[in-house]
C-alpha cells in the first residue's frame, strides 16, 4: 500500500528543498521524521509538514500501521517563477526570479512486495 502526499507552489527554491529531500528518501518514516526535526536546513519544516501528510493519507487505508512506513520516493518539481524587478545604480534595474516548488513524498508500508499482488 502506497500513499503520496504533495505541496504545490511552496516559495522556496527546488534546489534548496532537495537537499532536505535527498536526506530522507528510503529511510524509515521515524527516522526520517528525527532528522528533519534536528535539521538546520531552512526546507525541514515544510518537507516535515509534507511527511506528516503522506503518513495521515496512509493511516486511512485499513490495516496500514504507520510504524512500518517508509519513504519509498520523494522528489522535487519546479514551480512557476515570480518575476520581479530591483532597482540598481544609474537607473537600471535587474530582474529578481522568486522561485517555487512542488514537493512530492510517497510512503509505503514495509511488509509489502514491490510487484503488487501475491499469488
Amino acid at each position: 500500500m502506497e500513499a503520496k502526499a504533495t505541496a504545490r507552489y511552496v516559495r522556496i527554491s527546488p534546489r534548496k528543498v532537495r537537499r532536505v529531500v535527498d536526506l530522507v528518501r528510503g529511510r524509515h518514516v521515524m527516522e526520517a521524521r528525527r532528522i528533519l526535526q534536528f535539521s538546520p536546513l531552512g526546507a525541514s519544516q515544510t518537507v516535515a509538514k509534507v511527511l506528516n501528510s503522506a503518513v495521515a493519507n496512509a493511516e486511512q487505508s485499513p490495516g496500514i500501521i504507520p510504524e512500518n512506513l517508509v519513504v519509498k520516493a520523494a522528489w522535487v518539481d519546479e514551480g512557476p517563477t515570480l518575476k520581479r524587478f530591483r532597482p540598481r545604480a544609474y537607473g537600471r534595474a535587474t530582474q529578481i526570479r522568486k522561485r517555487t516548488a512542488h514537493i512530492t513524498l510517497v510512503v509505503r508500508s514495509i511488509g509489502e512486495e514491490p510487484g503488487g499482488t501475491q499469488g
